[in-house]
């Protein structure tokens, strides 16, 4: 039923009603009958062509029950028992509204958030045009309060409000240069943006359509108690029949029907699910869909990525060992010039350190990549390789391994077929990393493993410092997809990654979550969640709302029946009258509706907690 008409529905029924009840006190009982009836069939007729919808689209409708029950009434003359019916019948329908309005308010705010125009900058004027107009390239003026339309890179500092996509209250403060998302505040003074992309392919744009896709995609515990209401139905025809019957009378049976409207079934899981999705968002996690939630809260193996996922993503480079016949400034000039190529984190951090000595970098050509595990190609004529020892083994004879420094990732190099030396990284584990892998398992996490393309060695000391339970090193990304179904043997997996390599164990793992706060949009379309603000605590956050909500669901669901069930048996032996079931069904409602929001909250007690 449209929400926009279920006020208009309330408010007919509450009239009919009340006409009534000053009628009758009018002593004008035909009247006060027939304001009764008017309201009640106002309710009905809405509710008829809204099942006839439901048949039409093969959706099975269990308000045929309140049908059955506003009709009944009518025929046997209980009018005011038909009034209350439709009353609460309306009452429910919008307190379910105003419900699911409630816990969908993080991510409608996003959708209500989102730019329709921008102002493009253009031969010194500016022009307002609309957001699909927007290509790279474009210098946009964004003023105070007007949020970013696309992605891009900041002409000047600016100060910028992140608190609708990260949940962090503070503004950042970003430095001229500073590549930016979409879908953030500007906090401080106009500034120009540099788009890179289109608003159609940024950030903001990905979140907005998986917003639209968790709102609209029916998730598997629904659909189950869906079919879960058939019987529902099937048992209140049986009783309301068999009351009938086995007494001679019809208000029988039509109490059973009354109780037994509308049902919690159908009432608690959305509400409870949707406050789920709710309580990750505002926190700064995006779930893709309510399946999603339901798979990420009955996942009990944690894999998590190394570089970039449990490290700051920042890697220094920390030692240059050249081997015999180069030098470290010529071994860090061909090896930097060739990463200019890669987008990996260490390319970025060998590129940097070149560049600060003062080296001057020529353009690599032919340049051929294997993701997570190294990349080839000519600089000024000559065939470097650098990456894993597995992968530049490939290209050139390598010395014995060595024993790095605990923490390290090393970084071979071979130039013409020879060995050329080692570049020796670190980049330090993320403050919360040992906190969140504790919270995880507080949650019912039972086995954590750290799977990573870097060295064996730099993933045991990783792991060591969280206490991961296996560590699985020198991955590249068919590896880690083998790794992935060779943990799913032992139960549902949580995979929690980065960058470009993770985008195939992401989609293969029962649910996968990227880390997106720096936009690599390839690991964001394979996962089914993304962590918007760069902060792993929130991974930890993400299983607990996942948890409680369906934990909530549940719960609802089940004390909704059992209540719904006694009143029907109670209505059968005749110690409840129409009018007494409707009233004791709304109660029963409105406390399965308030305990579903429960699932907006982190609960009584601290974050791990997953029943309160």
């Amino acid at each position: 039923m449209d929400d926009a008409l279920k006020p208009g529905l309330l408010i007919a029924a509450a009239a009919g009603l009340a006409a009534g009840g000053v009628l009758y006190l009018a002593n004008l009982p035909a009247w006060s009958t027939a304001a009764l009836a008017t309201g009640t069939l106002v309710v009905l007729a809405a509710l008829l062509v809204q099942i006839a919808r439901s048949i039409a689209r093969r959706d099975f409708a269990l308000d045929i029950v309140a049908a059955l029950a506003m009709g009944g009434a009518l025929l046997l003359g209980e009018y005011l028992a038909g009034a209350v019916v439709a009353l609460m019948f309306a009452g429910g329908q919008v307190l379910e509204a105003r419900a699911g309005a409630r816990a969908r308010r993080e991510m409608t705010a996003l959708l209500a958030r989102q730019p329709r125009s921008a102002l493009r900058q253009v031969d010194g004027r500016l022009e307002e045009i609309p957001i699909a107009a927007i290509a790279p390239g474009d210098h946009l003026l964004v003023r105070r309060g007007e949020v970013l339309a696309a992605d891009g890179l900041l002409a000047a500092p600016a100060t910028l409000d992140e608190a609708a996509l990260t949940g962090e209250p503070l503004p950042v403060a970003y430095p001229a240069g500073a590549a930016v998302r979409s879908g953030t505040t500007n906090a401080g003074d106009s500034v120009v943006l540099v788009a890179s992309r289109p608003a159609a392919a940024s950030s903001y744009a990905a979140i907005l359509r998986m917003v639209e896709q968790a709102a609209s995609a029916k998730p598997p515990m629904a659909r189950l108690a869906e079919s879960w209401s058939v019987a529902f139905l099937l048992a209140t025809l049986a009783l309301s029949g068999g009351a009938w019957l086995a007494t001679g009378d019809p208000l029988r049976a039509l109490a059973v029907l009354v109780v037994a409207t509308p049902c919690p079934l159908l009432l608690a899981v959305p509400v409870a699910l949707v406050a789920g999705l709710n309580r990750a968002a505002r926190a700064g996690v995006m779930i893709k869909s309510g399946a999603a939630l339901e798979a990420l809260a009955q996942v009990s193996i944690l894999v998590l990525d190394k570089t970039g996922t449990l490290t700051e993503g920042t890697p220094r480079l920390v030692a240059i060992h050249p081997a015999p016949g180069f030098t470290e400034t010529e071994l860090l000039r061909l090896a930097a010039a060739l990463d200019q190529a890669s987008g990996h984190v260490l390319a970025a951090a060998l590129v940097q350190a070149a560049q600060s000595r003062g080296l001057d970098l020529p353009t690599p050509t032919q340049v051929a990549e294997a993701p997570g595990a190294g990349l080839a190609g000519l600089v000024e004529g000559r065939q470097v390789a650098l990456g894993a020892r597995g992968f530049v083994a490939t290209h050139a004879t390598l010395p014995q391994a060595g024993v790095e420094p605990p923490g390290t990732a090393a970084v071979q190099v071979a130039v013409e077929g020879r060995h050329a030396g080692t570049l020796l990284f670190r980049d330090a584990l993320r403050p919360d990393a040992a906190a969140m892998v504790a919270a995880a398992r507080r949650a019912g996490i039972t086995r954590v493993v750290l799977l990573s393309g870097d060295d064996q060695q730099a993933a045991e000391a990783a792991a060591r410092q969280i206490g991961a339970d296996a560590t699985l090193g020198n991955h590249d990304p068919a590896q880690k997809m083998a790794a992935i179904a060779a943990e799913r043997l032992g139960g549902r997996v949580l995979m929690v990654g980065d960058g470009v390599n993770d985008a195939p164990a992401l989609a293969l793992a029962d649910v996968g979550i990227a880390m997106a706060a720096r936009g690599q949009a390839a690991s964001s379309e394979a996962a089914d969640a993304l962590i918007l603000v760069d902060r792993l605590d929130r991974v930890a956050i993400a299983l607990v709302a996942a948890r409680r909500a369906r934990f909530i669901a549940r719960q609802s669901v089940a004390a909704g029946l059992g209540l719904s069930a006694l009143g029907m048996i109670a209505a059968a032996f005749g110690y409840l009258t129409p009018v007494q079931g409707a009233l004791l069904q709304e109660g029963i409602d409105v406390a399965v509706v308030l305990n579903a929001l429960r699932a907006l909250g982190p609960g009584r007690h601290q974050e791990g907690n997953t029943t309160a």
